[in-house]
């Protein structure tokens, strides 16, 4: 069954950051697993209970699964391990010391659709749980590229829910002035798919980078793929 999708069909396309434009979710994974090292976890902890998710809920979930409650603490908190924000920040310090030292690299596939959406004048925005994107964006040498970025940083100045609810997304088509019905939602997190099937999106597209295809579309996924280059058909690099 052929892969190749009709970007110009859409108003607006909404993208997740990682693992859809860039790597950062190996980044991100390989910090969280630093942070639970003492809790047994493993690769399917990450896709099971954090994958998409803002931090401080990524934390109290995985604890949740171990049968551990700590208490909420502050976003203020400094790093360590007593409360669900000093997990969070711990994490977020290990995260861009990484970042820092490797830099990112977006995927070639992502940036292929990307300046086709801009050969075809289809607004674009990055829709992320992460508080992070914009240095994520920066680092992959990205910072001017969208003009919508609605982050972690955006969803708590407005109050809006995380993913799987659909409000981040709901909020940058509004922004765009782009109707969900007429929106695709690109997404890599099992929530992140969940939350565009939630918010009526003409088309939610899943990448599977690995091991998680069944998940994606048993959360609503219209369509996954390996990579958006598949999305391009003839036109693929």
């Amino acid at each position: 069954m052929g892969q190749e999708i009709d970007w110009g069909a859409f108003e607006a396309v909404l993208l997740d950051l990682d693992g859809v434009i860039t790597p950062t979710a190996e980044v991100h994974q390989r910090a969280w697993a630093s942070l639970f090292a003492d809790y047994d976890y493993t690769d399917a902890d990450y896709l099971a209970h954090i994958d998409g998710k803002p931090r401080y809920d990524g934390v109290r979930t995985f604890l949740a699964s171990r049968g551990i409650a700590l208490p909420e603490g502050d976003p203020t908190d400094p790093p360590g391990d007593d409360t669900v924000c000093a997990l969070g920040n711990r994490k977020d310090a290990t995260f861009n010391a990484l970042l820092d030292a490797e830099g990112i690299e977006p995927y070639p596939g992502t940036m292929a659709v990307l300046d086709l959406l801009d050969s075809l004048d289809t607004p674009q925005a990055v829709v992320s749980s992460s508080k992070n994107a914009r240095r994520v964006l920066h680092a992959a040498g990205l910072g001017d590229r969208f003009g919508v970025v609605v982050d972690g940083i955006v969803a708590a100045e407005h109050a809006l829910p995380g993913k799987p609810e659909p409000d981040t997304f709901l909020h940058a088509a509004g922004l765009l002035g782009a109707a969900p019905a007429a929106t695709a939602v690109v997404e890599d997190a099992v929530s992140g798919v969940a939350a565009g099937r939630a918010g009526g999106f003409a088309l939610v597209l899943g990448i599977d980078r690995g091991g998680n295809r069944e998940a994606l579309a048993g959360a609503g996924a219209h369509l996954v793929v390996d990579d958006l280059a598949e999305t391009l058909g003839g036109a693929a690099p």
